[in-house]
């Protein structure tokens, strides 16, 4: 039987994803665990695969507004999926089992919130280079392969980073590109990663279908709205709302 207070959360969550990129594991494991008592790895991997269906249908409206960077995703996806199934592989025969780890979650927290700052600070920066007759460089396509072989790891451990460490990663990689392009590049990179990763939390984890669907059931029309609703809302406006929610993120990654 469907939670309506679950697809409830999936609703708002699956908004704030549509809208930022961020927020998925980041928001929702936490929120699985702390408000309605479900197990940390079961919370992983239900959550991962939710992730991977609802995100599909963001990057489907994003897609039509031509807004991702097929290029970025793609360079992103060419490092995180190895990485992805080989950390899988590893957990499953060292250590017999998946789930998520304190020093991961508390390292992103601190990250997160960096970051955020580093954001906040971004239009000084940017005149203060242009002031000196420089430009930012364009990154190499190498470093966005390592971040995405990063994201891989972290979001197999944890459900943690496909959103909101990959958008953090694209600020500070391409520096130039619109933030709602920064948000439906990194959705769509964020599709086949959590999907290999659900997947094989499934397979060697535990994943509960009933949680699954209750969720669903409100994320996928809030992922519908918030993705519709990047495009009308203004740049600036949209960045400090993406500061707000790295910012909320951190915070709660550290006490989780």
């Amino acid at each position: 039987m469907i939670n309506f207070y679950q697809s409830l959360s999936g609703f708002f969550v699956g908004v704030i994803v549509g809208l930022t990129g961020v927020g998925g594991g980041s928001l929702m494991t936490p929120l699985l665990v702390l408000l309605f008592g479900i197990h940390p790895v079961t919370a992983v991997g239900t959550d991962l695969l939710q992730a991977a269906i609802t995100k599909a249908g963001g990057t489907y409206v994003h897609s039509k507004k031509k807004r991702v960077d097929w290029r970025i995703t793609g360079l992103l996806a060419a490092g995180s999926l190895p990485s992805a199934i080989i950390t899988l592989l590893g957990l499953h025969a060292f250590t017999g089992g998946l789930g998520s780890a304190k020093i991961i979650t508390t390292t992103l927290g601190i990250a997160l919130i960096l970051t955020a700052v580093a954001l906040a600070l971004r239009s000084r920066m940017r005149r203060y280079l242009q002031a000196r007759g420089r430009e930012f460089v364009p990154a190499h396509p190498g470093l966005t392969i390592a971040t995405g072989a990063v994201l891989g790891v972290l979001v197999s451990l944890s459900s943690v980073g496909a959103g909101a460490l990959g958008v953090s990663a694209l600020v500070f990689l391409y520096p130039q590109l619109a933030a709602k392009r920064i948000v439906a590049s990194d959705l769509a990179h964020a599709v086949p990663l959590t999907l290999i990763a659900g997947v094989g939390h499934w397979i060697y984890g535990d994943v509960d279908w009933l949680l699954l669907g209750s969720l669903l059931v409100g994320s996928l029309p809030g992922i519908y709205i918030g993705s519709h609703l990047v495009g009308h809302i203004p740049e600036r406006v949209l960045r400090v709302f993406l500061i707000a929610i790295l910012l909320i993120i951190g915070a709660r990654l550290l006490v989780f």
